[in-house]
């Protein structure tokens, strides 16, 4: 998941932000540029933006459900994805979803302009935990791929029956303290580039998984899985975890928070709506089979004994280099992304504080040291950020288990963010009455949701729990 910001866009949001509404804003998250933008580049940025490390965990997902409701519940996640988007794409407009002509430039926006400001304070509660919990699945999934490249290489020196057990803490605390001096980069107009770079390694490191999977399919000569899934010793534990394979799903899909920043780059003729209708489909289309590919292939070359993380459980062992360069890819990846996620979230605590504290100057200078003349340095920004990365590796280092918070982290703010507040805006949009039809047909679609994302979200808990005691 890798977004890119424009150059303008944190000091417009910081300079409509006062005192008294500052838990009203979050950060317009990218794709902002000059509104030149087409159907191709909208569906770039859709990919770039889902495609990430949730696709890591895909495999044993479909491990725990099996080869007939695994496709089915990525299809369904897809569905809801792409459900979500079209009634999106009706709320980048109001009043009126054609002619406007007020445009809302970010989900936020749009939240705070068709549902009120109480929905926007909610909503952007919600964002902010997003942003925190994907510097925490970071920090996991970053520790465990550098874990994997010293893994790899003693396999490869000392044989495949080799212990090679090494420790995740270590690798948490180097990338916090990698972390800690990159967020010291004062905004995001000097981060632009991590995005690029996020982007192409998510790419890269996805491809690989899928061609050692196709590889291993190959060489065993046979597709392995089963309909059921992997079995269990009791029902109940079965039941709790495939509540634990759609948390995992769902981290792997949503790109509802960034899509009316998309569609705010697109120009007008055909109208943005045409525009981002054809890409959304497209998008969900291809991520979808790209999805089925990566989880398909490592469920089909391993079948029951398929890994939590394609990469780093060890079904593969040679070419050694490759899967080194695959995690290495991994790690490059959640760097920038960490920021990608970050900065926005820096940005607008800092703007509160400051907001808060006008006449202390030391939270206002920077200091730039003199051996280093092009770095600059605050101590609001030295405390804060440091604090703030401090307390996603010490979660991390707390709970390090890769599918247990991937799971969490898809469905602690899946339904709010892609199914409740869009609903409810396109139900204000369409002048959509609560006793009409489609109104009830809509009501039912986010209970059966909720339902769904609760016993996902309580299952991944109950594993997480179980992990940590065990």
């Amino acid at each position: 998941m890798a977004a890119e910001i424009g150059r303008d866009d944190l000091q417009t949001l910081l300079s409509e932000t006062s005192s008294t509404d500052i838990d009203d804003q979050v950060t317009k998250l990218a794709f902002k540029n000059e509104k030149s933008g087409n159907v191709w580049t909208a569906l770039a940025h859709i990919i770039t933006a889902v495609i990430g490390s949730g696709v890591l965990s895909l495999a044993w997902s479909m491990s725990q459900l099996g080869w007939i409701a695994a496709p089915l519940t990525m299809m369904a996640f897809a569905s809801v994805t792409l459900t979500s988007a079209m009634f999106l794409i009706e709320c980048y407009k109001s009043p009126d979803p054609d002619y406007g002509p007020a445009i809302n430039g970010s989900y936020l926006d749009a939240v705070r302009t068709i549902l009120g400001k109480k929905s926007a304070w909610v909503c952007g509660i919600i964002v902010r935990i997003n942003f925190i919990k994907l510097g925490i699945v970071y920090t996991i999934t970053s520790s465990i791929s550098m874990r994997a490249i010293q893994r790899s290489n003693c396999f490869h020196n000392e044989g495949h029956k080799a212990a090679c057990k090494y420790g995740v803490t270590y690798y948490m605390i180097i990338f916090g303290i990698i972390q800690a001096l990159v967020s010291q980069i004062p905004d995001f107009r000097n981060t632009e580039w991590l995005s690029v770079i996020a982007a192409i390694m998510s790419f890269t490191y996805s491809i690989i998984g899928s061609a050692l999977g196709l590889a291993k399919v190959i060489e065993n000569g046979e597709i392995k899985g089963s309909i059921g899934g992997v079995p269990t010793s009791t029902p109940a534990k079965k039941v709790w975890v495939i509540a634990q394979a759609l948390g995992d799903i769902a981290f792997a899909f949503p790109f509802s928070v960034i899509f009316l920043e998309i569609q705010d780059t697109l120009r007008s003729n055909p109208p943005e709506k045409v525009t981002m209708k054809k890409a959304s489909i497209m998008a969900v289309c291809i991520s979808s089979f790209f999805y089925l590919c990566c989880g398909g292939l490592g469920y089909a070359a391993f079948g029951n004994s398929t890994p939590g993380n394609l990469l780093t459980g060890f079904g593969f062992y040679e070419p050694y280099w490759l899967i080194d360069f695959a995690n290495a890819c991994v790690v490059l990846h959640l760097v920038g992304g960490y920021q990608v996620f970050s900065q926005p979230l820096f940005a607008i605590t800092e703007r509160w504080i400051t907001k808060k504290f006008p006449n202390c100057r030391t939270l206002h200078e920077d200091y730039i040291p003199k051996p280093i003349p092009g770095l600059r340095l605050n101590l609001l920004r030295l405390c804060f950020r440091t604090t703030y990365v401090a307390f996603t590796t010490g979660f991390a280092i707390l709970f390090p288990y890769f599918n247990q918070v991937v799971g969490v982290a898809g469905a602690i703010n899946f339904w709010p963010v892609v199914v409740y507040f869009p609903v409810e805006m396109y139900l204000v949009q369409k002048n959509i009455g609560p006793r009409t039809k489609k109104s009830i047909i809509l009501r039912i679609y986010c209970f059966v949701t909720l339902l769904v994302i609760l016993y996902a979200f309580v299952g991944s808990i109950k594993g997480l729990i179980t992990a940590r005691l065990s």
